[in-house]
């Protein structure tokens, strides 16, 4: 069986926004019970990523990464129609990647404990963002065997 679901994250500019709360709330929402969900974020210019949720350290680092792969105003670019970082967006994103899939039992994404689920703003202005969620899976509750 499969279902849908489309989700509305407004972002703060770049950065990372977290996203599980409300994924867990549609997956809880969701006839499904056991399964496979698939993140996918509508736009080329974000991204999302599971990574640390204890330490902010480590987004502030990864920003840090980011921007030494994909700088703002490259001079090398020729793609900058919405400014200095219009292509470091997009190269972003090509790094960390628009989809993800992640297994789910009982309303809830089966991340690890120190997992979290992230919407990653690659602009430096904030942004509205659509994210579909797209559940493979069955009614059955999760066989522990």
């Amino acid at each position: 069986m499969v279902e849908q679901f489309h989700l509305a994250f407004r972002t703060r500019g770049r950065g990372t926004t977290p996203i599980l709360d409300e994924v867990n709330r549609a997956l809880s929402g969701a006839s499904l019970r056991v399964g496979l969900a698939h993140v996918f974020v509508r736009h080329t210019s974000a991204s999302l990523l599971i990574n640390e949720n204890a330490d902010p350290r480590v987004h502030r680092d990864l920003e840090t990464v980011l921007s030494r792969f994909a700088p703002d105003g490259d001079p090398a670019y020729t793609h900058d129609d919405e400014g200095d970082d219009d292509m470091a967006a997009h190269a972003r994103t090509m790094l960390t990647g628009p989809g993800l899939s992640v297994p789910f039992a009982d309303g809830r994404l089966l991340l690890g404990t120190w997992q979290g689920l992230y919407l990653y703003e690659h602009r430096t202005s904030p942004h509205r963002r659509s994210v579909v969620l797209t559940l493979i899976g069955d009614t059955a509750p999760m066989n522990d065997g």
